[in-house]
Order: structure tokens, then sequence, then C-alpha cells
């Protein structure tokens, strides 16, 4: 039976690149873990990984067989933590991703709080625009906002919040405040991703659907950013509640015809589809959920 502890070696020097980088994550020497490699691609008689001076690259095989160590290790880890669910005390670690606006300002709160909770518990937190590889990268979880795309991930929501119509007192007093979707349509406007945001749906009190197309001309690909551009009078924006506070409060955005909404957006863990869900990762969920 191939030992395990080989597999997880083989993990180790794939993710940190080089065999050093991977002993010192390790805890062992560089020795063993070189001497542990050789006798698993022994065991398995193929050549998982090329070796050169400067890097280490994965061969054929070696990419196919990663992928499978690294799932086979998320099982046993999972299944550990089933195992010890009954526990108070969590180990271990949590590797958590999340978009970069949502994620600094929610999840990694969050996340700290944690691992408070649980100090036998080690934490890591990833934030970026582009949606992760959970397997290929060994994450855990990763929080997404918006509509999910399809996947052979596992996903429950967790939550809800709404997108504000914002505008700077300049824009407002050059341009003039609108009253109607259609004076709103005609204002410049921000977007956050190009091609993809120029059409909006507007729901009034009375719950009528007002469809509006629009001219972005600006784009960024993050909540921040377009903060950033709206507060400089640079267009329309719609911007997340949870952003918005302290603009609103400091009276640098107002809001844009305040009596029409747009749909509210989903938030969404994701996570590997396993036969067992770890027990950090269904506590951090309810602690997001809380």
């Amino acid at each position: 039976m191939i030992n395990l502890n080989r597999l997880a070696m083989f993990v180790a020097v794939v993710e940190a690149g080089s065999f050093t980088a991977a002993a010192d994550t390790l805890g062992t020497t560089k020795a063993v873990v070189s001497f542990n490699l050789k006798q698993l691609e022994q065991e398995l008689g193929v050549a998982l990984l090329t070796r050169s001076t400067r890097r280490l690259a994965l061969t054929e095989a070696g990419e196919g067989f990663y992928a499978e160590c690294a799932r086979l290790l998320r099982e046993a880890d999972a299944a550990v933590d089933v195992a010890r669910s009954g526990q108070a005390t969590l180990s271990g670690s949590l590797r958590v991703t999340a978009t970069v606006d949502y994620g600094n300002r929610i999840v990694a709160p969050a996340l700290a709080a944690f691992a408070r909770l649980h100090p036998a518990l080690r934490v890591s937190y990833q934030a970026s625009s582009a949606h992760a590889d959970l397997i290929g990268d060994r994450l855990d979880l990763a929080i997404r906002v918006g509509a999910l795309a399809d996947s052979s991930y596992r996903a429950t929501a967790i939550g809800q919040f709404k997108l504000l119509l914002v505008a700077s007192p300049a824009l407002l007093d050059e341009q003039g405040a609108p009253r109607t979707p259609q004076a709103l349509a005609a204002m410049p406007w921000l977007a956050n991703r190009p091609g993809r945001s120029d059409h909006w749906r507007l729901n009034d009190s009375k719950g009528r659907e007002h469809a509006l197309r629009v001219a972005p001309v600006a784009h960024a690909d993050t909540a921040s950013a377009l903060l950033s551009f709206a507060e400089a009078g640079c267009g329309v924006a719609a911007l997340p509640d949870w952003l918005l506070e302290e603009p609103l409060a400091r009276g640098t955005l107002l809001r844009v015809l305040p009596s029409y909404s747009l749909p509210s957006q989903q938030v969404y863990a994701v996570y590997p589809d396993t036969r067992h869900v770890s027990a950090k990762v269904r506590r951090f969920i309810d602690l997001l959920r809380a």
C-alpha cells in the first residue's frame, strides 16, 4: 500500500515549488522529502517530477496524480474532522478564499474571530477577483457573491445584501438629480465588468420593473475602485450596502432614485463536493451566517 505520508510530501513539494520549501512546511529535512519522493516514484514506476538546478515541474503523469492526491488528502482530513466533530476544539488548517472587497470587509474579520475561538486551528485567507481552483489550490472554502457558474462544487446560500445606486454631489449638481429611470439611464455610469454591466432592472415602490440600458464610462474589477470613481464624480455606481455606510454618512456620495431598488445579491459558501464536509468548514459557514 502507498504510504499516505509520501503522498502528502509530494503534494507539499508541488505546492511549495521546491524540496527545501516543502521540508520547511512539513517540519522535516530536505533529505527526508527527497528520499520519500524517490521511493514514491519507484513504487509507482513513473516519474512525477522533472528536476533541474532552477525549478521543478510536474510530468504528465505527475499532473494527474497530483490532482488525485490533493483530493485524497482532503478526504482524509475531512474524515478525521468528522471523527472529531463532537469535540469543541478544532485543529488542523482552514484555507478560505473570497472576492477582494467582500472578503476583506466581511470574511477576513469573521475568519479572525473564528481563529480566536479555535487557537489550535491554523487559518489562511486569500483575496482574489478571480475564482480559485479549490481542488488544485487545496482550498477548503470560497465565499462568492452574485450568480454562481455551474461547477462540480457544492454551494450553500449564507446571506444576501442590497445594491444601492449612488453618485457624488458634484455629479448630481452638474447633471441634475434624476427623477425617472429614463433620466438615470442617460447619466454616465460606472461598471464592474466590460460588456456585462450595461443592462439593469429596477423595481419601483409598487413592484413594477423598469429595464435600463446604460452607457458605462469606466470599469473596475473591485467595488472599492468603483467607490473611488463614484466619489470623484465620474459616474453613477451600483454598490453594496456594506461598503456605503461611511461614504453616505460623510456625504461624499448620495443615493440616487432611492425609491427604486435593484435585485438583492446572494452570498454563497462554495466547497469541494467531497463525501464528508469537515467540521471546521461547517462551523465557519455557521459563523458567517450568524
